[in-house]
């Protein structure tokens, strides 16, 4: 027997895993040991939470007896600094689980009760927006006592972060944080990747393709909420892969009142067959938008680019083209002028590469802006695989990246050549002796 088919032993093994009960035991207990060794991984996850920075000691299945019955929250996590102490119970589950308001509201009274700061769940359901909890629980018992979602692929995200971008200084930490990570990169772990569209998918994306859809038809707004929780997931997907932070595009009032903006997506897709968002990567030329037409069964990714503000507008089309010039040739360009309405010409990129005056349609028009974008076949399946409409949503994102918004930067305009002085005359009272005023 060689040696090469043996296993190297692992500090957190996914072997003996029987049950949901030990999936979820070890997965928090794992999770909640390596935030008490790693600090670094710890002050930056913790602090998403409200969480001062100090001490972190971590404990699983606390036993709490409330209203004469007995309760055992999965963990809880105490932040220490000085006489200041930071309290959070921790509420886990796996797999296909999903998180029980009445439990949540059960460990929110013992919080209030014991004079602690906040509740933590976990689980594989993805937040539609950043501070918005999956669960909906009573809000007079969040008036006292702080509640806050962490999803697994939230957490694995901010460990690989930590670990493989920003760095750990620690070497063992460094170590025991890789550990954690390829523990819940393990099909047994149960931190799961983002699904499915949920149940009522088919039945609304068969409606769309019918023409029966209408406003307030139930099942839509359950549709637009997996959408923006999908956008959430891609989000995380992508900035883990990019070693920095992306985010959705959201209005202050979709932050405020995020159901009644799930409920405008949801009125949109009704009326129109369409649903999108925005994500915002640093550095990009501009947001990269994700929109989805269920009745032509086509998803779209694009982003907006500025054109230079010099030059005549052929010169300004190669300038795009330049960046583009090892591109797919599908992608479409659309250009836009100045105080014009919509696209004033649009073309694929390898006409525009044949012939750049095809993106000019007046040559006495100045060009703004143009528009970059890739529309591919939808999947149709709800789940994740082939033909699957989650999967084909990510590839086009990660394409699209790949393609398109890495290779794209903003226009910089020439810096101002130094003139050569011209000679001055020797006689120091000419009236006529150049000034620089002259040149």
């Amino acid at each position: 027997m060689t040696e090469e088919t043996w296993h190297p032993a692992r500090l957190i093994p996914t072997s003996g895993i029987s049950g949901a009960q030990e999936q979820e035991r070890r997965a928090t207990s794992a999770l909640l040991a390596v935030l008490s060794i790693v600090p670094d991984f710890a002050r930056s996850l913790l602090q998403s939470v409200k969480a001062p920075s100090g001490r972190v000691s971590t404990f699983i299945e606390v036993p709490f007896v409330l209203n004469k019955h007995e309760a055992r929250p999965d963990g809880v996590i105490r932040v220490e600094r000085g006489s200041r102490k930071w309290t959070a119970l921790v509420e886990v589950k796996t797999g296909r689980n999903e998180l029980s308001a009445e439990q949540i509201e059960r460990y929110l009274d013992i919080a209030r009760e014991q004079g602690f700061d906040s509740v933590i769940t976990i689980s594989n359901q993805v937040q539609t927006m950043p501070g918005n909890h999956p669960t909906t629980v009573d809000k007079r018992k969040l008036r006292k006592v702080t509640l806050f979602h962490w999803s697994w692929s939230y957490l694995l995200s901010m460990a690989i972060f930590e670990k493989e971008h920003h760095g750990v200084s620690d070497p063992e930490q460094a170590w025991i944080l890789g550990e954690l990570i390829r523990y819940l990169e393990h099909d047994r772990s149960g931190a799961m990747e983002f699904e499915d569209m949920g149940s009522d998918w088919v039945k609304i994306r068969d409606a769309i393709t019918a023409g029966t859809l209408r406003p307030g038809d139930e099942g839509s707004s359950e549709v637009a909420a997996y959408f923006q929780a999908l956008l959430r997931y891609i989000s995380l997907r992508l900035g883990r892969r990019l070693g920095t932070e992306v985010t959705q595009v959201l209005s202050r009032a979709a932050r405020e009142n995020p159901t009644v903006y799930t409920q405008q997506l949801a009125t949109t897709l009704a009326q129109e067959g369409r649903i999108g968002g925005s994500l915002r990567v640093p550095d990009a030329v501009g947001e990269v938008r994700v929109e989805t037409d269920l009745r032509s069964r086509q998803i779209t990714c694009s982003i907006d680019v500025s054109a230079p503000q010099e030059g005549r507008p052929t010169t300004r089309v190669n300038w795009l083209l330049r960046q583009l010039k090892t591109s797919r040739e599908d992608l479409r360009i659309e250009s836009f002028v100045l105080r014009g309405r919509g696209a004033s010409a649009a073309e694929l990129l390898r006409d525009a590469r044949e012939d750049p005056s095809t993106l000019v349609q007046d040559r006495e028009r100045e060009i703004k802006s143009f528009r970059v974008a890739l529309t591919v076949p939808m999947g149709i399946k709800r789940g994740r695989g082939a033909g699957t409409y989650v999967d084909s949503v990510i590839e086009t994102v990660d394409v699209f990246y790949t393609e398109v918004v890495q290779r794209l930067k903003e226009w910089q305009p020439r810096l101002p050549e130094l003139r050569e002085p011209r000679p001055l005359q020797s006689d120091p009272l000419d009236s006529t002796d150049i000034s620089s005023q002259d040149f």
